[in-house]
């Protein structure tokens, strides 16, 4: 094998040749830039069919929104509440005396629990009664 040495003559050849990289580079790039042009162009049409797409996926959230809210309305109206009734030395709370109006709906009037389906109560500690209302028909009273 022969011994090669760089002389100064072809260190500009090797400029020149690291120059040309940057060229083919550039080339490259451009290349690539109107690959993505060629590519933009016809993304739109795509993007027109995802806008629709989208679109279309709005409309249907819109729709099942409002039952959303309609379940959260009710979840927020079926709030727990425990109310207790005292008075001489008696303490109610509002399931003991629906308890007892279902009671008297069952053993006193001789009814089907199922048909048991609303109650108003109207609690009057001054009288020790409870007046009912209940499937908005039947009315009456018992002590407590």
């Amino acid at each position: 094998m022969a011994d090669v040495k760089v002389t100064a003559a072809a260190k500009p050849v090797a400029k020149a040749v690291a120059a040309a990289k940057p060229v083919e580079a550039a080339k490259a790039e451009t290349k690539a830039t109107e690959t993505k042009a060629a590519t933009a162009k016809k993304a739109p049409a795509k993007k027109e069919t995802a806008k629709k797409e989208t679109a279309a996926k709005k409309e249907t959230a819109e729709k099942k929104a409002p039952a959303k809210k309609a379940t959260t309305t009710a979840a927020k109206a079926e709030a727990k509440a425990v109310v207790n009734l005292q008075f001489s030395g008696k303490s109610y709370t509002t399931e003991d005396l629906v308890k007892i109006a279902k009671d008297v709906w069952k053993y006193d009037l001789k009814k089907k629990v199922s048909d048991f389906k609303t109650v108003e109560l109207y609690v009057k500690p001054e009288e020790s009664q409870v007046y009912y209302v209940i499937n908005e028909e039947v009315t009456g009273s018992f002590g407590i």
